[in-house]
């Protein structure tokens, strides 16, 4: 077994880069997959509406992370 020296273990705190980065990755796969989907004539609308509203929420979650990323610039 090979261990890696820069992955972080999984009770070390995750840098917020590395989980803005994990989020757009998320956020990006739901996009694909809800195209996909809508592309289906007979698709399952309530696995399209729950799909876009985890998207909506990775969505906030991105924002959020990005605001605390950077900082606020004194008026």
């Amino acid at each position: 077994m090979r261990v890696e020296i820069n992955h972080p273990a999984a009770n070390e705190p995750m840098p917020a880069q590395m989980r803005l980065s994990i989020l757009k990755e998320r956020h990006r796969r739901l996009d694909r997959e809800l195209i996909d989907l809508q592309l289906q004539p007979l698709a399952d609308q309530l696995h399209v509406r729950r799909l876009k509203r985890e998207k909506l929420r990775l969505r906030d979650a991105i924002e959020t992370l990005k605001d605390e990323l950077i900082p606020d610039i004194d008026a």
